[in-house]
């Protein structure tokens, strides 16, 4: 099958090699970061591509549909579609795909790290111990939290989500409830969960609020200081979804003031940059968007990038459409 395909950034070789043995012809970006906007409208005007793979770090608009005309589908290599204008994409006839599914376990995985490293302030002890600070065992030293018995609230009933949810409840003896724009019995069977009818019921309850929902309008800023102070004062925010979902100057505010006890974000409002303060709170734990950063995640992702360009290139219907 011979079909030309750009790839705006170097993934997993088992993704590369299911196109090649397929018979595409890829154009792979040699530079190992994000493309400017201007660099990817250049790398797409230089051939008719017959498709494109992009990255959530790739806006995929107007402009970029005029630059490839022959393109007729864009497989994003991530959950999230947000970066790309699907309306846009739908009145040209193009083609987006994703890959779910491919990270859920990673995802949870780190969410569940990154509580239990909040919660016990690993990271904060961690860099005490380094620093030479430590000069015995005290009583008092890093007293931290004990989840079992906790109240988890999830917003966002998808399958990271529910993942957490499971791992939480079976595994930590948390308690769970959670929120959606509607009510999930699947998602009760598996984790246990127990539905509140707005997200403010949610965070007023919960000891630990953790966010698994898609970026939208109606999600950006979700978690704002009116919200904010809705939570408990010992409660604990986790984001390991999209950064804009929290307005994060407002989190700074909130930590600083005491509003929370404290946060741990894989996402961020503005990457790569940080809100003013953030690093420097030792109530947060952070870590640079590696939620899906394992092995199986990725591989499974450029799998399912590829899976998406092959099926569309046979003339049946790739298994992760999105329009």
């Amino acid at each position: 099958m011979s079909k030309l395909i750009y790839i705006t950034r170097k993934i997993p070789a088992v993704g590369l090699a299911l196109l090649r043995e397929k018979g595409f012809e890829i154009d792979i970006s040699p530079k190992d970061r994000p493309l400017s906007k201007s660099e990817l409208l250049k790398a797409l005007k230089k051939k008719p591509y017959d498709g494109v793979l992009s990255l959530l770090t790739d806006t995929i608009d107007a402009g970029v549909f005029d630059a490839a005309p022959s393109a007729k589908i864009f497989a994003n290599y991530a959950v999230g579609f947000n970066n790309i204008d699907v309306a846009e994409a739908k009145k040209r006839g193009v083609t987006i795909t994703n890959t779910p599914g491919a990270l859920t376990e990673a995802v949870a995985e780190h969410t569940i790290a990154l509580l239990l490293s909040l919660v016990r302030r690993i990271p904060e002890s961690e860099q005490y111990l380094r620093r030479g600070k430590f000069k015995g065992w005290g009583p008092e030293l890093f007293l931290g939290e004990e989840l079992k018995g906790k109240t988890l609230g999830i917003l966002g009933a998808g399958c990271i989500g529910g993942r957490v949810a499971e791992i939480a409840g079976k595994g930590l003896g948390m308690s769970v409830i959670y929120y959606d724009i509607k009510k999930s019995e699947e998602f009760e069977k598996a984790t246990g969960a127990a539905f509140r009818a707005t997200p403010e019921e949610v965070l007023k309850e919960a000891d630990v609020i953790s966010l698994h929902v898609p970026l939208l309008p109606s999600t950006t800023h979700l978690i704002n200081a009116e919200r904010l102070r809705r939570m408990k004062k010992t409660a604990y925010l986790i984001n390991t979804s999209r950064g804009q979902v929290i307005d994060e100057n407002a989190l700074v505010e909130a930590l600083q003031k005491n509003v929370i006890r404290g946060a741990a974000l894989d996402v961020f409002e503005n990457e790569p940059n940080l809100a003013r303060g953030l690093a420097k709170l030792p109530s947060v734990v952070i870590t640079p968007h590696t939620a899906s950063a394992t092995r199986a995640a990725r591989d499974g992702m450029a799998r399912l990038a590829a899976e998406n360009l092959i099926a569309f290139f046979e003339g049946r219907t790739p298994p992760n459409a999105v329009s």
